[in-house]
């Protein structure tokens, strides 16, 4: 789960979607008032999500705020004065050292360019940020959803996602990419409302605070 500032949504956003889609009525019961994650933007934001990907919320918190300490200001010029032996001192692995190089090396010499990405529609962003080795649609998503607050964002790549999904649709199974896409689209233009409503409620029921049933 990805952890942020916490900024309340809009309850007129929650009323449109259950108008539209009478099933999000026992979900936005279950999980109350919502909030919206927000991050840094530009490179500390991206980069943070490489630091983060495929690892727990813990063990991401903690690589980071190591990854942070080590740069002391997050910026693509201390990255890049740092060696290979140095960041994977801070917890990166091998791979993510070499995607947080090309990342810092992009926004140096400006052939990704922040500014420019919150210009674009959400595709055209995703693809100039998949552009980058290391930065998969999921990240890019990720990225628009929570560091620039776009609100027609749903990852249909993220598994909790998408075991949510299932359970608010009584499936026996876990549905497929394609499933989640069609469906989220009766959520538009707030998709990323429901991604925060399923992501708290998948959460809460992990916890044992919740049902994976409103009967």
């Amino acid at each position: 789960m990805i952890t942020g500032d916490l900024v309340p949504l809009e309850r007129a956003h929650m009323a449109a979607l259950a108008e539209a889609d009478p099933a999000l009525v026992p979900l936005f019961a279950t999980v109350g008032d919502l909030n919206f994650r927000h991050r840094a933007d530009g490179f500390e934001g991206l980069l943070r999500l490489i630091v983060e990907q495929q690892l727990s919320v813990k063990a991401a918190d903690s690589i980071w705020q190591k990854v942070r300490g080590g740069l002391v200001d997050v910026l693509p010029a201390r990255l890049l004065a740092l060696s290979d032996e140095a960041l994977r001192g801070h917890g990166l692995s091998r791979p993510k050292v070499r995607y947080a190089r090309i990342l810092a090396e992009a926004v140096h010499d400006r052939s990704v360019d922040f500014a420019h990405v919150r210009g674009l529609d959400i595709e055209d962003a995703i693809t100039h940020l998949t552009a980058l080795k290391g930065i998969g649609r999921w990240t890019a998503e990720v990225y628009l959803m929570f560091c620039e607050g776009r609100l027609d964002i749903f990852p249909t790549g993220d598994i909790a996602l998408r075991e949510a999904v299932g359970w608010l649709d009584g499936l026996d199974a876990r549905p497929d990419e394609a499933y989640c896409r069609t469906r989220a689209m009766r959520w538009a233009p707030y998709r990323s409302v429901v991604s925060h409503a399923l992501w708290g409620w998948y959460g809460a029921v992990r916890r044992g605070e919740a049902n994976r049933s409103f009967n």
